[in-house]
């Protein structure tokens, strides 16, 4: 007999990015390369930007979440790409990541308001794509520094969707796979 813990599927709900990003991200992970440190850069096919983390769901309440989203109607998300930096936890640099403007929030404001019966609101939204996982690195403040000074020219770039994903977590990476895919509404 199977357990309804070995039933339950890991996800959340994301965007994904265009190949005109993804090269972008590939010139800011070869300049962190240049610094030493213990850690991971984001696997290329695994980049995307969390809407809200849904954690470990039954079947029953994947499908019930799978269809409120369904009823979400929302505009092309118009983006860009805006600034690097780092999240530290107790003075240690832990994660790098690529800001992203532009008219996400609403969207994301839409899907917490849809599942707040099913699962707690965010606490704090900050749109960003993660682009490295630090683990140790020797010289806090000059890995810091170094990150703050990175320049990136504004990337304007259009979403049409956003999706529901599946994650199994595995030494080597996490794999993702895709569960259903909601559309923007086209403007007439």
């Amino acid at each position: 007999m199977v357990s309804a813990q070995e039933q339950n599927l890991r996800a959340f709900i994301c965007i994904d990015f265009p190949d005109e990003v993804i090269k972008k991200v590939v010139r800011i992970q070869k300049l962190i390369s240049k610094k030493q440190f213990v850690g991971k850069l984001t696997e290329l096919e695994n980049l995307h930007l969390t809407l809200k983390f849904l954690g470990e769901i039954d079947e029953k309440t994947l499908n019930r979440i799978e269809k409120m989203l369904s009823e979400i109607k929302f505009p092309t998300l118009n983006l860009q790409l805006e600034s690097v930096g780092t999240f530290s936890y107790g003075g240690n640099p832990k994660i790098v990541w690529i800001k992203v403007i532009g008219n996400l929030f609403e969207l994301q404001k839409k899907i917490d308001s849809l599942l707040e019966n099913l699962l707690p609101k965010e606490g704090r939204f900050m749109s960003h794509l993660t682009i490295a996982r630090l683990k140790y690195v020797k010289d806090k403040k000059d890995f810091i520094d170094y990150i703050s000074k990175i320049k990136l020219k504004p990337i304007k770039f259009v979403v049409n969707s956003f999706k529901l994903k599946s994650s199994e977590l595995r030494p080597e990476c996490p794999v993702y796979k895709t569960l259903k895919e909601f559309s923007a509404i086209r403007p007439n």
